[in-house]
């Protein structure tokens, strides 16, 4: 008798830890239980730890919490501006209702794939090439509501999208370049135009002021003169500016008029007369020389 209660005792034992092992779930941290009773969902999501269950009656589901991060597969499509290109973005999501995410979706990674994808061509159909390359930030927020919209009945929140790469054509990427090139070209005229037309500005106001001053041109003549002499290492040809030669005639005949008469002598009639250019230009070398 004593044998048979204590064979009832074990057998009860190892039937409760049976019973036990069979019922015990335990839920991580970061995940959430959900329990269908005969198929039937129960009100309340299980949290992390321990969690008992009717064997053979319930049937307990986790669910992920965390966020999750899908990349979208490039899409190929033609922008508004009738430019083929291809596009590849990233969603990070997560799941916000676990019973949501189970019961109303057969596979809510899945789902968001698709309407990510589906998404993401429509936004290449709506804008520009130029959208695409410089302002993502507008087409990321506009991304993320079109695939936030129905993912909310999924029990699921976007938490970003991002626009990785845009892809386009060889002939593309040459005609960019091109265009870029030209442009550079344009701003760099613009600019020696620029410069050109303030350069002959000041030509101008300094043509205006030598001008009242004709010595002030003399001078800046032998200043130039000087500056290129300085390096010794060519042939100057320094054309004789017709106006110095009058000014150093109009000199040599102020001399002339000032110094006293010379006694008076017989006329050489075969003698030549005296080239006053030809003095002033000795005396001009003579000055240069010096």
């Amino acid at each position: 008798m004593v044998e048979e209660l204590i064979g009832a005792v074990v057998a009860a034992g190892t039937g409760g830890l049976v019973y036990l092992a069979s019922a015990a779930r335990v839920v991580k941290q970061y995940e959430r239980g959900v329990v269908f009773r005969l198929g039937r969902l129960q009100g309340q999501v299980r949290r992390p730890g321990f969690n008992l269950i009717v064997p053979a009656v319930d049937r307990m589901r986790k669910v992920n919490m965390q966020i999750v991060t899908m990349p979208v597969p490039a899409q190929e499509g033609i922008t508004r501006d009738n430019v083929t290109v291809r596009v590849d973005a990233v969603v990070y999501f997560k799941v916000v209702d676990p019973a949501a995410a189970v019961v109303n979706v057969e596979d809510y990674r899945f789902a968001v794939s698709q309407m990510a994808q589906t998404s993401l061509r429509s936004i290449i159909g709506k804008s520009e090439l130029d959208d695409l390359l410089s302002n993502r930030e507008k087409l990321n927020q506009g991304l993320e509501l079109m695939i936030d919209s129905p993912a909310v009945e999924w029990g699921v929140t976007i938490d970003r999208v991002e626009i990785k790469d845009v892809s386009l054509p060889d002939t593309m990427k040459r005609s960019m370049a091109r265009q870029a090139e030209a442009d550079r070209e344009r701003r760099a005229r613009l600019i020696n135009a620029d410069a050109e037309y303030q350069a002959s500005k000041k030509l101008a106001q300094a043509a205006h002021q030598m001008a009242d001053t004709p010595s002030a041109l003399q001078l800046r003549l032998l200043q130039t003169v000087m500056a290129v002499a300085a390096e010794k290492n060519s042939t100057l040809v320094l054309p004789i500016p017709v106006e110095l030669l009058r000014f150093l005639e109009r000199g040599h005949l102020e001399e002339g008029r000032q110094a006293p008469a010379p006694a008076e002598r017989p006329v050489d009639t075969t003698e030549r007369p005296v080239d006053t250019t030809e003095q002033a230009m000795d005396e001009l070398r003579h000055a240069v020389e010096q």
